[in-house]
């Protein structure tokens, strides 16, 4: 069985660290699809307008060389309990396939290249995309359906407070990235922090890469403070 990208996703997100363990958690989040030579036919999007929401089934190329286990500890059980792997939506799967639901924000297409926009995504930047299918309430959405461990939304309760070295950089680059703040403030809300330190208040500080930003932040008792945000070096 052999699987050829159809495209790969520019994403703001270019570390695994601080990207939501889930879709639409952040809906600030947006991307683009950018459609391989032999796929970018506007005939492939024909219609697509007429779903709000779409499926991407993508390939974990980041840590598809890593292999797997039968058990992984899923970070909604602290990162200490084990369960099947089956269970889970962990990256470290037998087959590297992920799949998740976002905004369809409209496709353009320019000379060679076409485009699909999207939002609320929670995939690496240049993640490949194997597939895009329409997202259909009535089959997809199941209210009924039981969801064990996960049942609840994730997120912190820590208010996200920024420094003034942070907001005088955000006035600075406000035209090229309008809605930074709430960006970097929805990431913060579901603590990228490894399961097992967010239950804790600790002091250490913290790095994530947005875009091409470097953003260090730090909790300090009950609020996150973003201290810094400075071009990549």
């Amino acid at each position: 069985m052999q699987l050829k990208p159809i495209a790969y996703i520019k994403s703001p997100y270019k570390q695994k660290f601080a990207i939501p363990r889930q879709p639409n958690l952040v809906k600030e989040a947006k991307g683009e699809i950018v459609f391989e030579k032999d796929f970018s036919d506007p005939n492939c999007l024909r219609g697509i307008e007429q779903f709000s929401h779409l499926w991407l089934i993508f390939i974990f190329h980041e840590t598809q060389d890593k292999g797997w286990s039968p058990t992984v500890q899923p970070p909604r059980l602290g990162g200490k309990e084990s369960v099947g792997v089956f269970a889970t939506r962990s990256t470290f799967r037998p087959n590297p396939i992920g799949m998740s639901v976002v905004e369809n924000l409209g496709w353009e297409h320019a000379g060679s290249s076409l485009i699909l926009k999207v939002g609320g995504q929670d995939l690496l930047d240049r993640t490949p995309i194997l597939d895009i299918k329409p997202y259909i309430p009535y089959a997809d959405a199941l209210p009924d359906a039981e969801a064990g461990f996960a049942e609840s939304v994730p997120g912190s309760e820590y208010e996200i407070v920024f420094g003034d070295e942070a907001e005088q950089h955000l006035k600075k680059i406000q035209a090229e990235y309008p809605n930074l703040k709430s960006f970097i403030t929805s990431v913060l809300k579901q603590d990228p922090r490894p399961a097992w330190r967010q239950k804790d208040i600790d002091d250490k500080r913290y790095g994530m890469t947005l875009y091409d930003l470097n953003i260090k932040w730090q909790i300090q008792e009950n609020q996150i403070h973003v201290l810094s945000i400075n071009p990549e070096s």
